[in-house]
């Protein structure tokens, strides 16, 4: 079973730039930190979600892995400072966890 854990946030759509990169910085500290979860972000381009919004997510084994790392990323100082740079052009955001149809 593999439970998804998702940060939908909306930012500034005039700070699109500035947004992304520092979006970059949070998926160049994924790649280069074993102990960040591997996510995969999306912009959304047609459907409910606006086009300034920024889907990441990933998957988990359990759902306490998916808490586990969500309380990782909540308390990491590296994570946070980046949130904090970042958060100046993010409108509103929410985190959200699925669990599988069939389980």
């Amino acid at each position: 079973m593999s439970y998804k854990l998702r940060f939908v946030q909306h930012f500034r759509l005039d700070k699109t730039k500035e947004f992304l990169a520092i979006e970059k910085q949070f998926a160049d500290l994924e790649q280069q930190s074993p102990e960040f979860p591997k996510g995969k972000r999306y912009l959304s381009v047609t459907g409910q979600e606006p086009s300034n919004t920024l889907i990441w997510e990933c998957e988990f084994d359990t759902l306490e892995a998916a808490q586990n790392t969500l309380a990782f990323l909540l308390t990491d100082t590296r994570h946070e400072a980046l949130f904090q740079t970042q958060s100046e052009f993010i409108l509103d955001s929410f985190t959200e966890i699925y669990k599988p149809f069939d389980s």
